[in-house]
């Protein structure tokens, strides 16, 4: 999350170009949104099954980040490929994930409505992958990506959650639920879609390219510097 925040002030700066970072996690870690109280996460559990918990810069609410690939990007709005507007670049960035994702064969599609950019209140509890808003990445209704944003000085930080697979036990003990009944039926992941999970640098693979044809944008790979 840090480098997130590193990644959006230097691109703000001018000294780095727009980015798109494709990374996991390990340990698990639970983040919370930008102005979501510490009660969204049970900080015993986590602590016990050494699941970190953090803020994101973004806001939403509490994320398991644990068999999955996460996606990051940063850029200017207004400018290259992304639209002025929050909504429309918000879509934008969520239709190269659909790009991408259909292309292991699955039906991905953005769900209808207002994309909401808005900040829950500081008592919201409700998990992320609860229920999907307008715009998200979602199969037969259920979501496979969750995705969250924040803009700074005409510039956007998106970044979300891309399901490879699912532990009920640790989805719904982090955020302090009996189990994952309320969480499950909203959500698909990668390995029920296919039966197993693509190797994760296939994943990264497809993205990269979904979002290089549906932007019209160069990818040149780099290492993170530790200096982000």
């Amino acid at each position: 999350m840090a480098r997130d925040v590193a990644m959006l002030e230097a691109v703000i700066a001018g000294k780095a170009p727009p980015i798109l970072r494709l990374y996991g996690w390990c340990p698990p870690c639970l983040t919370l949104g930008r102005h979501q109280g510490l009660d969204a996460a049970d900080v015993d559990f986590c602590r016990g099954e050494g699941i970190d918990v953090v803020r994101r810069p973004t806001g939403g609410r509490a994320v398991l980040h644990h068999l999955e690939l996460t996606y990051a990007v940063v850029a200017p709005l207004g400018q290259g490929p992304l639209p002025q507007a929050l909504q429309e670049a918000y879509r934008t960035l969520c239709s190269a994930l659909v790009e991408g994702v259909r292309t292991f064969g699955i039906d991905a599609e953005l769900t209808g409505g207002e994309v909401s950019i808005s900040l829950p209140g500081p008592r919201t509890t409700v998990p992320c992958f609860e229920a999907p808003a307008g715009g998200e990445v979602v199969v037969a209704g259920r979501k496979l990506i969750g995705s969250s944003m924040r803009a700074r000085r005409g510039h956007i930080l998106q970044h979300g959650a891309i399901l490879l697979d699912w532990d009920g036990r640790l989805q719904a003990g982090a955020m302090g639920l009996a189990d994952d009944s309320t969480l499950r039926p909203h959500v698909t992941t990668f390995a029920e879609q296919l039966g197993v999970a693509p190797p994760r640098v296939e994943l990264e693979r497809a993205l990269a390219s979904a979002f290089r044809n549906a932007l019209s944008i160069e990818l040149v790979r780099e290492e993170f510097a530790d200096r982000l």
